[in-house]
């Protein structure tokens, strides 16, 4: 007899309601400033803050007590209600910036893809998932810090354009795990 076991693992990074409405990453989308729909907050310096994040899910199938199989889902998602700009102060530019953000959770939902295809089937092989969840939320918070901080939040023209430009190789990398439009 066979013994499907579903688990569920969303860790959303920047939601507290998981029903809200989300967008998924789609190579031909871009976010448009009617995209963010929480209040700016107008006591700190940023211009706008784009909430986005790796949705995870998987299943497993044993049998006899031994893990037979297992099947993942990875999405990149953008939380409008998490997200917001200041009208005054945003322009087309500081959009690009955010969208870049957006662009690169789907770069680590890549990353994450192609290193769970790598993975071999296992008794412990939730663990290896849920590990590997953690590790590559961690590697992603760190790489969007480390945009910021080279990009001075957009304001930085020349890394900006350079940051654009590596993403969209590091992208064009992973293609084969993109998500589907």
């Amino acid at each position: 007899m066979y013994k499907t076991i579903l688990v569920l693992v969303l860790l959303l990074l920047f939601v507290q309601n998981s029903n809200e409405p989300v967008i998924s990453w789609k190579d031909n989308y871009r976010l448009t400033w009617s995209n963010f729909k929480a209040k700016p907050k107008h006591s700190v310096s940023a211009v706008a803050t784009t909430a986005s994040g790796i949705t995870f899910g998987f299943s497993i199938r044993e049998s006899d007590k031994r893990v037979i199989s297992f099947k993942t889902e990875v999405h990149a998602h953008f939380y409008p209600k998490q997200s917001w700009y200041k009208p005054k102060q945003a322009n087309n530019y500081v959009l690009r910036h955010e969208q870049l953000h957006f662009d690169i959770t789907e770069l680590f939902v890549r990353k994450f893809r192609k290193r769970i295809s790598l993975l071999k089937t296992n008794n412990n092989i939730a663990n290896e998932l849920r590990d590997l969840h953690k590790r590559i939320n961690k590697e992603l918070a760190d790489f969007q810090n480390q945009y910021d901080t080279d990009t001075d939040f957009s304001r930085n023209v020349k890394a900006q354009l350079k940051w654009e430009a590596l993403i969209e190789i590091e992208l064009n990398k992973l293609h084969h795990f993109k998500s589907k439009n």
